[in-house]
């Protein structure tokens, strides 16, 4: 038998069923509360659980489609409301004229339960509308085909795109590319315009626009430099267009842009509500688009779940029986690797004094339940979207991209401490580009530039995503190897450095290359931050004076 997850509204209907399930037990709870408010009229604790409780009512409800159940929660709770707003020792008079309310209004919540169950055992239940497709996370392969009848041309470009982690297949003529791209398609094509026999390139690709369903990517390559084969080129779908000899840098960096830019890392949101069917049904709407969702129920466990998690959003109910969201809010603003984390409250408070004064405890945001999927999803994408680029201005190098020192001390510090716990293997190397000052004088600022953006995208693209790399100023880079011995890496960072001597650049009408060299140092051979920075720089100055071009350890 097939083995098939169950889709959003699959699971939505399952949560709807739970809170129906529950429903007669919130229910008895209400009455329960009323009967102690009865006995103790004073009592503002049990005053605060009623409104909780229709509260919650109130909002779940309309989460789930159940409107009729939610109005009569509302109003359960506007009744509470007024008996809240009283002095503790007035409350006694009007509580015997109320109490009749809230017991008409559990009356009808009981009846529409009954009403709400027989209608989903008739049919499927009325549930809330979703026009939001499955988003299965894709592997990029980084696959490139060259179509270009000059050869020796095409493995001069193949080999320089190698060296950043493209694997390309070289062909000489169209109808060749053609039939092994309609067997496997690649992440990007790179075609030339003009072929041997009259066959233009631009058409080619055009037809291809036609045949296939979801076409990759094609950035043409020409001699000509005019216009008219550059306008053919965009009304085929080219993408890019560059000119013969192509500067390999340049095309990487678009090639990137369209073989990885498409996947970025998913938000990760911390969902904190006491209601586990309210909460889960809000986490699948965001998880449906690719979002990746932790819940929490236990708001006591906040601080752990944050350093563990690291979201990028915080999704937080008003109210939870041990604390208000404010309170949370404010006991997280005051931890200051947690000052700037974006919380929204989402909550079916509709007192507009009430919500300000949530925001003025640091909050991004207020959303009111309930909410439509695409306004939720909107919400806290378009928050989580300003956090990333805040933290990324703040931990990261504006010229190449890469983490800072201040970051890349930070982590492995972090990384250190891990690899302690877990008796595991780390290596830390120090990176620096040689001659560089020389390749400014005679070149450039702007070739040094090229230079230092190359080398980062050399190391990101071959390197494991969970190694960090970082610039550590100037033309010094850093890169934290996890779960690698000394050897092992040594064997890495020198793969890298031979590639790296290959690249050519260019400044004006001269081309030139450059290399770099390493120093290394491994945990747990030294076990301290400072130590295996410092044992590292120490093995890169022994590989500078040795003749630069190679790979030390300490």
């Amino acid at each position: 038998m097939e083995n098939r997850s169950p889709s959003l509204r699959e699971k939505v209907k399952q949560l709807r069923r739970t809170f129906l399930d529950k429903l007669p037990g919130t229910l008895s709870e209400a009455r329960r509360l009323c009967d102690l408010l009865v006995r103790v009229p004073s009592d503002s604790n049990t005053l605060d659980d009623l409104y909780r409780t229709f509260h919650s009512i109130k909002g779940t409800g309309a989460s789930f489609g159940l409107m009729e159940i939610s109005a009569e929660g509302a109003g359960g709770e506007q009744l509470v409301l007024q008996l809240q707003g009283l002095e503790a020792g007035a409350r006694g008079p009007q509580l015997a004229g109320m109490l009749p309310g809230l017991e008409a209004r559990i009356v009808r919540m009981e009846e529409l339960l009954k009403l709400a169950r027989s209608q989903d055992e008739g049919g499927p239940a009325e549930t809330p509308s979703f026009n939001l497709s499955e988003n299965p996370q894709k592997i990029v392969s980084k696959r490139v085909f060259i179509c270009d009848d000059d050869e020796l041309q095409a493995e001069t470009l193949a080999a320089q795109l190698s060296c950043f982690g493209y694997g390309v297949s070289i062909f000489t003529n169209p109808d060749s590319m053609r039939a092994a791209l309609m067997v496997a398609p690649p992440d990007a094509v790179i075609m030339d315009i003009v072929f041997p026999g009259g066959v233009n390139g631009t058409d080619v690709v055009a037809n291809l626009q036609r045949e296939m369903r979801v076409p990759p990517p094609v950035v043409f390559i020409s001699s000509r430099r005019d216009f008219e084969p550059r306008l053919r080129a965009v009304q085929a779908g080219g993408e890019a267009y560059f000119t013969k000899p192509v500067k390999a840098i340049e095309l990487v960096e678009v090639l990137d842009s369209l073989t990885l830019g498409q996947e970025p890392e998913p938000f990760r949101v911390l969902v904190v509500d006491d209601e586990p069917e309210v909460a889960a049904y809000h986490s699948f709407i965001l998880e449906q688009v690719g979002m990746t969702t932790r819940l929490l129920h236990e708001p006591s466990t906040i601080l752990e779940e944050l350093s563990e998690f690291k979201p990028d959003l915080v999704l937080m109910d008003m109210y939870m029986p041990t604390c208000t969201g404010r309170d949370l809010s404010r006991l997280i603003r005051q931890v200051p690797e947690f000052i700037s984390l974006p919380i929204v409250f989402l909550s079916s408070e509709t007192n507009k004094v009430k919500q300000v004064s949530a925001l003025r405890v640091g909050a991004e945001g207020f959303l009111t339940k309930p909410i439509q999927p695409e306004d939720l999803i909107s919400a806290v994408a378009i928050r989580a979207e300003r956090m990333r680029t805040l933290r990324s201005l703040m931990v990261r190098d504006s010229l190449t991209g890469l983490f800072n020192h201040t970051f890349m001390s930070q982590f492995l510090d972090t990384a250190l401490a891990g690899v302690k716990r877990e008796s595991g293997r780390l290596c830390f190397a120090m990176i620096d580009v040689d001659h560089f000052k020389s390749v400014n004088d005679t070149h450039g600022h702007p070739a040094g530039d090229q230079v230092l953006v190359a080398l980062a995208r050399l190391l990101q693209q071959r390197l494991r995503h969970s190694d960090m790399v970082g610039r550590y100023g100037g033309e010094e880079f850093a890169v934290i190897l996890q779960d690698v011995g000394v050897e092992e890496a040594r064997t890495i960072i020198d793969n890298l450095r031979a590639d790296f001597a290959k690249v050519r650049f260019s400044a004006g009408d001269r081309e030139f290359s450059c290399s770099f060299s390493a120093g290394i140092a491994g945990f747990p051979a030294f076990a301290q931050a400072d130590l295996i920075r410092e044992s590292a720089d120490q093995a890169l100055y022994r590989a500078k004076k040795s003749g630069r071009n190679q790979v030390q350890v300490a």
